[in-house]
């Protein structure tokens, strides 16, 4: 019997050796995936309709009882087709059919199943996620591990270009509150960097090149979204980090972050199954734009406490800053929140001592007269970074932080937004967690600012709304830099950081500058018809917008009133046109309505007739259009046909609001 394991063995080192392949596709034959354990060492490679989009890129982990990245063999695997039906509200997709091929490729080591790659594959998404066996050896069996590193790589073609947003070094920025992935991003750069030094924040994008069809004399662009989805507390978030040429692979935390807290490693109970690496591709813009890989992977970790509701509200802190969160000027935003049909106000920073708790108690019950509810900032501090704004040391702890979410569920507060977390090892990604089952058990919603990217939260955690994770309305406000690039960097996040996750923004400003008087401060040079445009393009199911009660008067009637009305729960999106950092044009239904939104950031006018087959032939719709000197205008249209043209001016706009067929 021993000589019988042993030839064995030998038998499965004699397989690794040789290299074992294993091809999977997708339920419709259009995406491939093949596994292999060349020299020991497990890798992938994924095409579509044959076209090469990753190159062979290594897999596996380095645990601390064992390395397995290499010495492993491929054994079976376990393919099935896997479906899913869900609905939901908070995200771009109200409504999802899943299909995908599940394999679990299963490794071996030493005799012993060691590791599975688990691969779910569509038409147009790839992700993996690892399983880590237990080991038993002298000691008995190891139960418990350190995930140290991960091989987990993708390897592009050359001549792929790259839009990345660098991760920045931890402990710097504002109050030393960075890494918060609010950092600019690089388009169509050259491979073979590495950010500032620390590598990428997650989403990633790739223009990767396609090679010609039979009919074609010129090579097509192929795209390529990488990320990841499903981390909770049981792991740490990543970054990728370029491993050379075109070669990305998988980075943990930096040790700096959290003010040196914590490990950069991820401790788990085996056997342990780790978040899923996802990859979006096509060989357009549309599967990127439209993928909804973040939540198809993930299941509710619990139930909703309450029915959550959703919509649009306001803040005064963008326009007027801290001075503005007094008692009088909140009443005045209710007032006009009630005004607008608005569903909540924002009460920011430093209210705790501005307006103090008895009279914030005031405050909600006034709100509440007036149909209005009330979201509170909170300091997510902690002791790691120097952030001073209060209500500090509430979020923290256990005991505080439900003490103070009692006190809020007593007085009908709605929900909180917690800031300054900077930071992705695993006791930040605990907190996250900890924080929102805590706001269930209180029936609060919770959008979080200077934070990492939403990973599938959306659907894990029935009352988490939205998270920052991007550059937003804070810096229109702080530098005219920002306000010249405005329409560029929406351009970004609508291909880029909304694709995978709902982003608070804060922005569809009204007034011409971002002060108090609406004379001084910052110039906005985008035009009232983008301000209309974003509350569309930017997907969250509460939206606090960049309106101030001035605007009632000297906003023109038409944008009011389209503000009033448009939506921020979507149940379909379509990608029609456009390019990164350049222009979008993008349809959203929700109900029996259709709004399409363009908007432009390059000097030359963008000139198009786009085809809107969702809407109803000689269809009567109502067209929101800018001249060219940013002038906006609303008519209502009858489009004989199911297109459009439409001609959208350097920072300005369109928008086309119809029925559904």
């Amino acid at each position: 019997m021993k000589k019988i394991m042993t030839m064995a063995v030998v038998l499965m080192t004699a397989i690794a050796a040789s290299g074992a392949e294993k091809e999977l596709a997708s339920p419709d034959g259009r995406m491939t995936v093949v596994v292999s354990d060349d020299g020991g060492k497990p890798a992938y490679r994924v095409s579509l309709d044959g076209q090469a989009f990753l190159l062979p890129s290594p897999l596996g982990v380095k645990a601390n009882f064992d390395d397995l990245t290499q010495g492993l063999s491929l054994g079976q695997c376990e393919v099935k087709t896997v479906t899913d039906e869900y609905s939901i509200k908070t995200t771009k997709q109200g409504h999802v059919q899943y299909e995908a091929t599940e394999a679990v490729c299963q490794f071996q080591k030493d005799g012993r199943r060691a590791l599975d790659v688990v691969f779910r594959i569509t038409s147009r998404d790839v992700a993996y996620r690892y399983v880590i066996y237990p080991k038993k050896g002298r000691g008995g069996e190891t139960l418990v591990a350190v995930v140290q590193d991960e091989a987990s790589g993708f390897v592009l073609p050359d001549g792929t270009t790259t839009f990345l947003c660098p991760q920045s070094r931890p402990m710097g920025g504002f109050a030393r509150t960075a890494p918060s992935y609010e950092t600019g991003y690089t388009l169509d750069d050259q491979t073979g960097k590495n950010g500032w030094g620390e590598g990428y924040s997650f989403p990633c994008l790739f223009k990767v090149p396609v090679a010609a069809s039979a009919k074609q004399t010129a090579g097509r662009e192929g795209w390529v979204l990488i990320s990841e989805t499903g981390t909770d507390g049981r792991y740490v978030a990543c970054r990728l980090l370029n491993d050379g040429g075109a070669k990305y692979k998988i980075g943990f935390p930096q040790p700096g972050e959290m003010n040196g807290q914590g490990t950069t490693t991820a401790s788990v109970s085996l056997p342990a199954a780790t978040p899923w690496r996802t990859i979006t591709l096509g060989t357009s813009l549309e599967p990127i734009v439209e993928t909804t890989i973040a939540n198809d992977l993930v299941q509710p970790k619990y139930k909703a406490s309450r029915a959550y509701t959703y919509g649009k509200g306001m803040w005064s802190w963008i326009i007027k800053m801290d001075a503005s969160c007094n008692f009088d000027e909140q009443k005045r935003y209710i007032d006009f929140a009630a005004a607008m049909g608005y569903r909540s106000v924002l009460v920011d920073a430093l209210w705790d001592t501005q307006i103090g708790y008895p009279k914030m108690e005031e405050l909600s019950r006034y709100a509440q007269s007036k149909g209005v509810g009330l979201f509170l900032w909170y300091n997510s501090n902690g002791s790691w970074n120097d952030a001073p704004q209060g209500p500090r040391h509430k979020m923290d702890r256990s005991a505080a932080r439900r003490a103070e979410m009692a006190w809020m569920q007593k007085n009908g507060i709605l929900g909180i937004k917690v800031d300054f977390f900077g930071g992705d090892k695993q006791p930040m990604m605990q907190l996250y967690e900890d924080i929102l089952t805590d706001a269930n058990d209180f029936g609060l919603q919770v959008i979080f600012h200077g934070c990492t990217l939403p990973r599938g939260w959306e659907r894990m955690y029935p009352n988490y709304v939205a998270s920052e994770a991007v550059l937003a309305s804070e810096n229109l406000h702080f530098g005219q830099g920002a306000c010249d690039a405005e329409a560029r960097n929406a351009c970004i996040h609508t291909f880029i950081r909304n694709t995978v996750g709902s982003m608070d923004f804060g922005g569809s400003a009204l007034n011409k500058h971002y002060g108090a008087d609406n004379q001084h401060g910052t110039t906005r040079r985008t035009s009232d018809v983008y301000a209309l445009a974003t509350a569309v393009l930017f997907q969250s199911s509460v939206q606090h917008f960049a309106l101030a009660p001035n605007n009632l008067d000297d906003a023109p009637s038409w944008a009011i009133d389209f503000m009033k009305q448009v939506p921020t729960v979507w149940d379909e999106v379509q990608f029609i046109d456009g390019y990164p950092g350049r222009y979008i044009i993008m349809a959203r239904r929700s109900g029996d309505k259709w709004y399409i939104a363009g908007i432009n950031a390059e000097e030359k006018p963008v000139k198009q007739t786009i085809t809107l087959p969702m809407l109803q032939k000689n269809a009567n719709v109502t067209l929101y259009s800018d001249d060219a000197t940013l002038a906006g205008s609303v008519k209502p249209l009858r489009l004989k046909k199911q297109t459009a043209k439409v001609e959208i001016p350097q920072n300005g706009a369109f928008l086309i609001v119809a029925d559904a067929q």
